[in-house]
């Protein structure tokens, strides 16, 4: 009997991984999950309104280095040094690992066993930018738990601060994203907090010409000055990537991107290049298709590198493997 043909281009353009994940994969092994799961995000975001911006760049960094896996969760031991002790790891902020594990302790009471710690982090992440004014975007579940979590597989893998517009989108590119999808994921800059240290050097080092980056607007640079001038003794000190509507999820970023009010230099670099700007222009003046952007790049982060199978686990933890890994 004849593949129908049909069949043959579902199998064509969705990946075997993908084809595995379900919206309703918990239906009937774990109903509560979504509840337990938006409770459990409602509660923590209240008390601690950092958490929405601090679990989507957690989750962000879980992606990027070999897919979503709940692999930065993964805590080192004496036979490992995990991803979470990379450097560009260290400042991830621990109210994101603390919601995940807060949802995996409440699930593992109601169906234990069943729920995997990447998929907690995907919906999380997702409740968590509806919270804060962001868009809802579908997510599908089925993921499983990395098998490996290694410092060594960081480099490289994720975007630094200082990176130019080039590499950035080479960088993207390697992951499968568009120069569009990469704009619109840069606009979760819009909640959040970044340390001075990332970046002083535009403020005091910029060049021998100039110690402050001229494309900063003057009063901004100022402000950032008088905030951060003690941050070689202070590392904590820190700086909102959006100054104007810092606790909600918005397009302000790219308005402020336009007023040299971009904090980072990758956001910054953004309304310089012609292959960006367009895009940094769109979505300033549309918030609508911002949001429709955003959330088509984050249910295709989503979806990045995810095992399923026997590829990955159910961890019965979030930060330690089943099996210790020596």
């Amino acid at each position: 009997m004849a593949f129908p043909f049909f069949l043959l281009l579902l199998v064509f353009f969705f990946p075997f991984s993908e084809s595995k994940l379900a919206l309703d994969y918990y239906k009937k092994s774990c109903p509560d999950f979504e509840k337990i799961v938006r409770e459990t995000v409602t509660t923590k975001q209240m008390s601690n309104p950092t958490t929405a911006a601090a679990a989507l760049r957690l989750f962000f960094h879980d992606c990027m280095v070999e897919g979503c896996d709940a692999s930065i969760l993964v805590a080192s031991n004496a036979f490992n040094k995990a991803e979470r002790d990379a450097d560009i790891n260290l400042s991830l902020a621990g109210d994101a690992f603390d919601v995940i594990v807060r949802a995996k302790t409440a699930l593992e009471l109601s169906c234990p066993g069943i729920v995997s710690c990447s998929d907690i982090l995907a919906l999380a992440t997702r409740d968590l930018v509806t919270m804060v004014g962001g868009p809802f975007y579908p997510v599908r579940l089925g993921r499983k738990d990395s098998l490996v979590s290694q410092v060594s597989r960081v480099q490289g893998n994720l975007p630094t601060t200082n990176m130019t517009v080039d590499v950035m989108i080479g960088f993207f590119a390697s992951k499968s994203f568009t120069v569009q999808e990469m704009v619109a994921l840069m606009g979760a800059h819009t909640i959040g907090f970044s340390h001075c240290s990332d970046f002083a050097d535009r403020l005091y080092s910029y060049s021998k010409t100039s110690p402050t980056d001229p494309a900063f607007h003057p009063k901004y640079a100022e402000a950032l000055k008088k905030l951060c001038g003690n941050y070689t003794k202070n590392p904590s000190l820190s700086a909102f990537n959006d100054a104007m509507t810092p606790a909600k999820f918005d397009n302000m970023h790219y308005l402020n991107l336009q007023r040299g009010m971009g904090l980072l230099t990758s956001d910054g670099v953004l309304f310089n290049d012609p292959r960006t700007k367009s895009f940094v222009q769109l979505y300033a003046k549309n918030q609508i298709a911002f949001f429709n952007d955003f959330a088509h790049a984050m249910e295709k982060l989503s979806v990045y590198g995810i095992k399923t199978g026997n590829k990955g686990e159910v961890r019965h933890r979030c930060d330690a493997f089943n099996s210790i890994q020596t």
